[in-house]
């Protein structure tokens, strides 16, 4: 008998801020990244659409949309 798989409570933009993050396919051996910037949109009642995300090893900064963090073949949320 199958079972599905459980349910993750969705995302929520204003809940990203310093939140951790593991790259699936780790590149130049950054797997471990931190939300350190929720972009304000202009004007501000727009949505929230990006992020800013720094290597724990590197400080390499990297921005992406923040609904990319929901592919779980590219993320997965926490340091796994």
């Amino acid at each position: 008998m199958n079972t599905p798989p459980p349910r993750r409570n969705p995302l929520s933009p204003k809940k990203l801020l310093l939140s951790k993050w593991t790259a699936v396919q780790p590149v130049n051996r950054e797997k471990h990244f931190v939300v350190i910037k929720v972009i304000e949109p202009e004007p501000p009642a727009v949505r929230i659409e990006h992020v800013e995300l720094e290597a724990v090893h590197s400080k390499r900064v990297l921005r992406l949309h923040w609904r990319d963090l929901t592919d779980s073949q590219v993320w997965r949320q926490g340091w796994v």
